[in-house]
């Protein structure tokens, strides 16, 4: 008997449950959702746009070269 043992997650879960209630785990679950769905778009998005052109470094007027 382990710690991941199928009866030591049945409990936590009626645990889980008791404790926030499925109405918040519902809600929970949704706002997850809809944090990974928002995060591959802002990465999908930046795969697309292409690479901003690097600034140079500012040269010394006094320096010849």
């Amino acid at each position: 008997m382990g710690i991941f043992d199928w009866k030591h997650w049945i409990v936590l879960l009626v645990v889980v449950v008791l404790v926030f209630g499925t109405k918040k785990l519902k809600n929970l679950g949704g706002d997850l959702g809809e944090s990974i769905k928002g995060f591959r778009k802002a990465m999908h998005e930046e795969e697309n746009t292409p690479a901003q052109a690097t600034a140079q470094p500012l040269q010394d007027p006094q320096h010849k070269g």
